[in-house]
């Protein structure tokens, strides 16, 4: 798995937002990103609903693949299918750690005629986590993620969790890691955050991800 020094590009291809709204009734917070790729939207669901193809961007998939159905992704989390509207739209519950979050997938054309993935991730984050880590503790991953999914879709060649997760340890990976956290911490400054506070968080996400210490001397009021 390599990039090669594609990493500004495929940080850029991503739009992320931050927004916070009720949900069930409770405050909670949304973390929201956006991509195309370069297939159809009929390849690209498959990609995603596939059990056979969801290994090969992304993890090991077991369960009742079918609406109202449970999922189980191996070492990750796990849920229940409660919408699928193929090939435009899923929603699963994310069952992790004993806590219950939201993710929800809408594919459309984007305006070159390609596919685009719009995915949103919602929780019932307590503020002091929230605080800690901001929208990078989740949104690394699904970059990860998302990233996988284009790697795959654009050559076919699957790519093995082991792969993937002594890629997220090379330099690179790291390096990939980085601009991503710096990305979501530029989405939770657009989001009203005050840059400090969104700075220290993105610091913490990073080192949490890669096991290296951030770099402190950025200025912490940069936008």
């Amino acid at each position: 798995m390599k990039l090669n020094n594609d990493l500004a590009d495929k940080i850029g291809a991503v739009d992320r937002t931050v927004e916070s709204r009720l949900h069930n009734g409770r405050a909670a917070r949304v973390v929201t990103a956006r991509r195309s790729y370069d297939t159809s939207i009929d390849d690209l669901w498959d990609a995603l609903t596939n059990p056979e193809r969801i290994p090969r961007w992304f993890l090991p998939i077991t369960g009742d693949l079918q609406l109202g159905g449970r999922y189980q992704l191996e070492g990750n989390a796990g849920g229940e299918i409660s919408r699928c509207e193929a090939p435009c739209f899923l929603s699963v519950t994310w069952e992790y750690g004993g806590d219950v979050s939201w993710v929800n997938v809408t594919l459309e054309l984007d305006a070159n005629g390609d596919a685009s993935l719009l995915l949103e991730h919602i929780a019932h984050v307590p503020d002091e986590f929230w605080d800690q880590f901001g929208p990078g503790a989740t949104g690394v991953g699904w970059d990860q993620a998302l990233l996988g999914l284009d790697l795959y879709t654009s050559t076919g060649r699957a790519i093995e969790p082991a792969e993937a997760a002594a890629w997220a340890m090379s330099d690179e990976g790291k390096a990939f890691i980085t601009q991503s956290s710096d990305a979501w911490r530029r989405a939770s400054v657009a989001s009203g955050t005050d840059p400090a506070a969104a700075r220290a968080a993105a610091d913490r996400t990073t080192s949490f991800y890669t096991g290296v210490e951030a770099d402190t001397t950025s200025d912490p009021t940069e936008g």
